[in-house]
């Protein structure tokens, strides 16, 4: 899903097809910005490739004539649109109906051009005199036409003053959903169901550099491999060592958005999702997966709180039996 990262920028996953007629997609981080007049994407978040690495790709908006559905025009591509851009038509696909719905949305909203309407006819002489008795009133925008790929674009040239209630509006458009279903084919191995499966980017323990790896949730662990073609994990995580799983408070002391936290006995993990209901997605699936394991109304909080008590307990009681049995040897 498009999510407004920390610079106000729209960032998400998408395929794309980057070679023209190839039907080859690829996987790339795009991130568009109204600022910069530009959409790029690369081949992961920046935030995880070296420092200064270059784009894939970049589209100035002014270029782009349309976005739209292209579901019949590549019916073996699942979820795919099509971006009308001077000469050249760019396929790319989304993760599922509504991400689709909501990249096309945002795009052609960065790249519609408002060209003011012409006024009444009837009301042209009685502006004309209200602009010659008022000096300062507003000035009218003129705007300039140029043939880019046989594609006319229209640009003004001069730039009109952002409205409160537009930019409001474009912030607000993006709904987060709660709910996202995963984009990667999980792997189901012979002993345990998957419930959850794909890709995020972890910390690592001693270096501190954060890598993409292959996340797999089960019924009873959490393990993450080096991809998805891999058989044997990097690591597992046994859901018994969790205490708790949440959104991350330290995110904006690392710059990182969509990160969460496993919680466990001997570490904490550090993981970033790809978006805010990739995120919230995990947080469910592995806290419904505790709950499941331990039982209703025992949270992963209150196990380990409760544990060493029942420990404690259980040794209360040997030690007290064996005095009951000392106590009656010797009476």
């Amino acid at each position: 899903m498009p999510y407004v990262d920390r610079q106000n920028r729209i960032c998400g996953f998408l395929d794309i097809e980057e070679n023209e007629n190839s039907g080859k997609f690829l996987r790339r981080y795009f991130i568009l910005d109204t600022r910069e007049d530009s959409l790029v994407w690369y081949m992961d978040n920046p935030q995880n490739l070296p420092s200064g690495s270059p784009p894939v790709g970049i589209i100035k908006l002014t270029y782009i004539s349309k976005v739209s559905d292209a579901t019949k025009l590549r019916p073996k591509a699942e979820f795919c649109f099509v971006m009308n851009a001077g000469m050249r038509k760019y396929f790319l696909q989304a993760n599922d109906q509504q991400d689709l719905v909501e990249w096309v949305n945002v795009l052609n909203k960065a790249t519609k051009i408002t060209v003011p309407k012409q006024p009444d006819p009837l009301c042209q002489m009685d502006n004309a005199n209200r602009q010659a008795e008022s000096p300062g009133g507003k000035k009218q925008v003129s705007y300039r036409t140029e043939i880019v790929g046989g594609v006319p674009i229209i640009t003004p040239t001069q730039k009109e003053e952002p409205s409160e209630c537009s930019e409001g509006g474009d912030r607000n458009y993006l709904k987060r959903s709660q709910s996202h279903l995963p984009y990667f084919t999980a792997k189901h191995p012979p002993d345990n169901a998957i419930i959850k499966a794909g890709y995020c980017v972890k910390q690592g323990a001693v270096m501190k550099n954060w890598k993409r790896r292959y996340f797999q949730l089960d019924e009873n662990t959490i393990g993450y491999f080096k991809s998805e073609l891999e058989k044997e994990p990097l690591r597992v995580i046994p859901l018994k060592e969790v205490h708790k799983v949440q959104e991350c408070k330290q995110s904006d002391i690392m710059m990182r958005d969509n990160l969460f936290e496993i919680v466990t006995t001997s570490r904490t993990f550090y993981v970033q999702a790809d978006s805010p209901e990739d995120m919230h997605s995990w947080i469910k699936a592995i806290s419904g997966a505790i709950v499941a394991q331990r039982g209703p109304g025992r949270s992963a909080a209150s196990v380990c709180c409760s544990e060493p008590q029942r420990q404690y307990a259980a040794g209360q009681k040997a030690v007290e039996s064996l005095y009951t049995e000392v106590y009656i040897k010797n009476w």
